[in-house]
Protein backbone atom coordinates (compact mmCIF):
# COMPACT_ATOMS: atom_id res chain seq x y z
CA UNK A 1 0.00 0.00 0.00
CA UNK A 2 1.30 3.68 -0.82
CA UNK A 3 0.83 5.78 1.83
CA UNK A 4 0.81 10.11 0.37
CA UNK A 5 3.02 11.84 2.56
CA UNK A 6 0.77 15.03 3.71
CA UNK A 7 -2.16 12.71 3.54
CA UNK A 8 -0.68 9.99 5.58
CA UNK A 9 -3.17 8.37 7.46
CA UNK A 10 -0.97 8.36 11.21
CA UNK A 11 -2.51 6.78 13.83
CA UNK A 12 -6.00 6.17 11.77
CA UNK A 13 -3.87 3.49 9.81
CA UNK A 14 -5.09 0.85 12.39
CA UNK A 15 -8.74 0.75 11.22
CA UNK A 16 -6.88 -0.08 7.01
CA UNK A 17 -4.85 -3.02 8.84
CA UNK A 18 -7.60 -4.81 10.69
CA UNK A 19 -8.91 -6.86 8.15
CA UNK A 20 -5.29 -8.05 7.86
CA UNK A 21 -4.87 -8.45 11.46
CA UNK A 22 -7.82 -10.40 11.66
CA UNK A 23 -6.19 -12.55 8.67
CA UNK A 24 -3.08 -12.79 10.27
CA UNK A 25 -4.62 -14.24 13.62
CA UNK A 26 -6.70 -16.36 11.59
CA UNK A 27 -3.68 -17.88 9.70
CA UNK A 28 -1.54 -18.37 13.52
CA UNK A 29 -4.63 -19.66 15.31
CA UNK A 30 -6.37 -21.62 12.87
CA UNK A 31 -4.85 -21.99 9.79
CA UNK A 32 -6.57 -22.55 6.38
CA UNK A 33 -6.96 -26.06 4.54
CA UNK A 34 -4.59 -25.88 1.66
CA UNK A 35 -4.11 -28.53 -1.05
CA UNK A 36 -0.91 -29.82 -1.88
CA UNK A 37 -0.79 -31.10 -5.20
CA UNK A 38 2.25 -32.94 -4.97
CA UNK A 39 1.05 -35.43 -2.32
CA UNK A 40 -2.97 -35.14 -4.16
CA UNK A 41 -4.07 -34.07 -0.52
CA UNK A 42 -5.29 -31.17 1.38
CA UNK A 43 -3.18 -30.11 4.96
CA UNK A 44 -3.59 -27.20 7.24
CA UNK A 45 -1.71 -24.72 6.71
CA UNK A 46 -0.55 -22.14 9.40
CA UNK A 47 1.60 -19.03 9.04
CA UNK A 48 2.99 -15.70 10.74
CA UNK A 49 4.07 -12.75 9.74
CA UNK A 50 7.46 -12.67 10.87
CA UNK A 51 9.00 -8.91 9.31
CA UNK A 52 7.81 -5.62 7.59
CA UNK A 53 10.07 -3.67 5.53
CA UNK A 54 9.15 -0.11 5.45
CA UNK A 55 11.05 3.29 5.43
CA UNK A 56 11.47 5.23 8.20
CA UNK A 57 8.28 7.54 7.85
CA UNK A 58 6.50 4.18 7.31
CA UNK A 59 8.02 2.70 10.62
CA UNK A 60 7.09 5.40 12.45
CA UNK A 61 3.39 4.93 11.18
CA UNK A 62 3.05 1.07 11.57
CA UNK A 63 5.04 0.59 15.27
CA UNK A 64 3.77 4.07 16.68
CA UNK A 65 7.55 5.32 17.82
CA UNK A 66 7.55 9.23 17.11
CA UNK A 67 10.37 9.67 14.55
CA UNK A 68 10.02 13.30 15.05
CA UNK A 69 12.57 13.83 17.99
CA UNK A 70 15.82 13.44 19.20
CA UNK A 71 14.91 9.84 20.08
CA UNK A 72 13.97 8.76 16.82
CA UNK A 73 16.45 5.74 16.72
CA UNK A 74 14.18 2.60 17.46
CA UNK A 75 17.30 1.13 17.84
CA UNK A 76 18.74 3.18 20.49
CA UNK A 77 15.50 3.29 22.33
CA UNK A 78 16.55 6.11 25.03
CA UNK A 79 19.43 6.01 24.96
CA UNK A 80 20.18 8.13 21.88
CA UNK A 81 22.26 11.25 22.14
CA UNK A 82 21.02 13.32 19.55
CA UNK A 83 22.18 16.75 18.09
CA UNK A 84 20.03 18.86 15.98
CA UNK A 85 21.28 20.38 13.02
CA UNK A 86 21.95 24.25 13.10
CA UNK A 87 20.72 25.06 9.32
CA UNK A 88 18.12 22.42 8.81
CA UNK A 89 16.80 21.92 11.98
CA UNK A 90 16.80 18.36 11.39
CA UNK A 91 17.71 15.75 14.46
CA UNK A 92 21.02 14.02 13.47
CA UNK A 93 22.71 10.90 15.47
CA UNK A 94 26.26 11.04 15.37
CA UNK A 95 27.01 8.15 18.02
CA UNK A 96 26.42 4.88 16.60
CA UNK A 97 29.95 4.05 16.33
CA UNK A 98 29.12 2.85 19.49
CA UNK A 99 27.97 -0.09 17.76
CA UNK A 100 31.66 -1.14 16.31
CA UNK A 101 33.80 -3.68 18.55
CA UNK A 102 35.53 -2.36 21.33
CA UNK A 103 39.01 -2.63 19.86
CA UNK A 104 37.83 -1.12 16.58
CA UNK A 105 40.22 2.07 15.68
CA UNK A 106 37.09 4.18 14.54
CA UNK A 107 35.61 4.58 17.97
CA UNK A 108 38.53 6.48 18.93
CA UNK A 109 38.84 8.52 15.53
CA UNK A 110 37.76 11.79 16.46
CA UNK A 111 37.75 13.19 13.01
CA UNK A 112 35.92 10.90 11.04
CA UNK A 113 32.87 11.64 13.36
CA UNK A 114 31.56 14.72 15.54
CA UNK A 115 34.97 15.22 17.24
CA UNK A 116 34.47 12.86 20.00
CA UNK A 117 35.27 9.20 21.06
CA UNK A 118 33.05 6.62 21.95
CA UNK A 119 33.27 4.79 24.90
CA UNK A 120 29.96 3.63 25.83
CA UNK A 121 28.50 0.14 25.09
CA UNK A 122 25.75 -0.67 22.26
CA UNK A 123 22.44 -0.19 23.85
CA UNK A 124 20.65 -2.95 25.50
CA UNK A 125 18.10 -5.12 23.22
CA UNK A 126 14.80 -4.93 24.56
CA UNK A 127 12.52 -7.46 24.52
CA UNK A 128 8.91 -7.73 23.82
CA UNK A 129 7.87 -6.95 27.41
CA UNK A 130 9.68 -4.07 27.62
CA UNK A 131 8.55 -2.02 24.71
CA UNK A 132 5.15 -3.30 26.03
CA UNK A 133 6.08 -1.81 29.04
CA UNK A 134 6.72 1.30 27.13
CA UNK A 135 3.36 1.42 25.19
CA UNK A 136 1.01 0.24 28.27
CA UNK A 137 -0.18 3.46 29.79
CA UNK A 138 0.14 5.44 25.93
CA UNK A 139 -3.13 7.62 25.37
CA UNK A 140 -4.30 7.63 22.01
CA UNK A 141 -6.32 10.32 20.14
CA UNK A 142 -7.62 8.88 16.82
CA UNK A 143 -9.88 10.35 13.82
CA UNK A 144 -8.84 14.23 12.61
CA UNK A 145 -8.67 17.30 14.85
CA UNK A 146 -10.56 20.14 13.60
CA UNK A 147 -9.99 21.73 10.23
CA UNK A 148 -8.80 24.88 10.15
CA UNK A 149 -7.90 26.96 7.00
CA UNK A 150 -7.12 23.54 5.50
CA UNK A 151 -5.34 22.67 8.29
CA UNK A 152 -5.43 20.00 10.89
CA UNK A 153 -5.49 21.19 14.26
CA UNK A 154 -5.25 18.69 17.15
CA UNK A 155 -5.43 19.42 21.13
CA UNK A 156 -2.29 20.04 22.37
CA UNK A 157 -0.37 17.42 23.62
CA UNK A 158 2.78 17.12 25.41
CA UNK A 159 5.57 15.35 23.13
CA UNK A 160 5.88 11.51 23.95
CA UNK A 161 7.75 9.14 22.23
CA UNK A 162 5.53 6.37 21.44
CA UNK A 163 1.68 7.72 19.64
CA UNK A 164 -0.38 4.57 19.88
CA UNK A 165 -0.08 1.10 21.58
CA UNK A 166 0.14 -0.26 17.38
CA UNK A 167 -2.80 -2.79 16.20
CA UNK A 168 0.34 -5.28 15.61
CA UNK A 169 0.84 -5.03 19.47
Amino acid sequence: MIIPGKRSLKNNIDVFLQPLIEKLRELRNDGVETFDSSLNETFKLCAALMWIISDFPGLGMLSSWNIHTGLACPTCNFDARPCRLHNGHKWCFMNHHRFLSRNQKFRLARARFDGNTEERNPPLNLSGCDIFGQVRNTNVIFGSGTIVNGIEERPKQKPKQWNKRSIFF
